[in-house]
């Protein structure tokens, strides 16, 4: 502790910290963990045949890397500034990785290294799979020149620009004249909600789409029909008879 400069306030301010932080000497020999790093490690010591805590400090970091070689050319390369990258421990665990060069009077005495958003592999696959699922755009034909998509999730302001974007094409691509939303999904209605519903249906009417919105619950009605200027309706059903009728209308006139 005492050659890398940490004394007992630095120690307890780490501690504090809800991420895994260890420290290592110059030659990247781990000499500290904090409090959340021993109890996070103890669930790692298995995979490479350690028993404590106590069997961790003084080890290399070359013992946890599988090339060691290749590992070591790149954080000699990349260290000045620090260093990012996401890590596999052993195909069970995925964390995100920040080396960080410490200094004492611009002399480098040692790292910390910090292990975040750890994850165990079944658990990344799950969270790959929902973000897909979040970013996916359920396009469905339900009658000529009309399609339905349902809205569900996080609608940030990413997934709203990929589902304008996806949705612009295919009214273009496939001379659709009606795109009914189906808000039954949305639970809440905030401002970022409020931004990607206005901006999909007044880029749709730009091209000469019309928009319906159905599937919406009666209080997020009241919000949504003073901010959004499009026919609203309770269910699907609805929504689709109205459209039939609009384009009754036009066959009239």
């Amino acid at each position: 502790m005492d050659q890398i400069g940490i004394n007992i306030s630095n120690a307890d301010l780490l501690n504090s910290i809800g991420e895994v932080i260890i420290i290592s000497d110059t030659e990247y020999r781990i000499v500290w963990l904090n409090k959340k790093a021993e109890e996070v490690m103890k669930g790692i010591y298995s995979l490479y045949g350690l028993n404590s805590t106590d069997d961790i400090i003084g080890k290399s970091m070359d013992f946890f890397h599988k090339n060691p070689k290749y590992q070591r050319l790149i954080m000699d390369k990349d260290l000045n500034d620090g260093h990012k990258a996401r890590i596999n421990i052993k195909g069970k665990i995925i964390a995100d990785i920040i080396i960080t060069p410490i200094q004492n009077n611009k002399e480098l005495v040692g790292y910390t290294v910090m292990l975040m958003d750890m994850t165990t592999k079944d658990e990344e696959e799950r969270r790959k799979d929902l973000l897909i699922q979040e970013l996916s755009v359920p396009i469905l034909h339900i009658w000529d020149e009309t399609i339905a998509l349902p809205l569900y999730g996080d609608m940030n302001i990413l997934r709203g620009e990929h589902i304008i974007s996806t949705v612009l094409q295919e009214c273009v691509d496939k001379r659709i004249r009606y795109v009914m939303l189906s808000l039954s999904g949305v639970t809440s209605f905030d401002e970022t909600v409020h931004y990607n519903l206005n901006r999909l249906t007044e880029t749709l009417r730009l091209i000469g789409v019309k928009s319906i919105m159905v599937g919406i619950n009666p209080d997020l009605a009241l919000a949504i029909q003073e901010l959004i200027d499009a026919p609203i309706f309770k269910d699907a059903h609805s929504g689709l008879k109205y459209i039939i009728n609009l384009e009754k209308d036009n066959e009239n006139t």
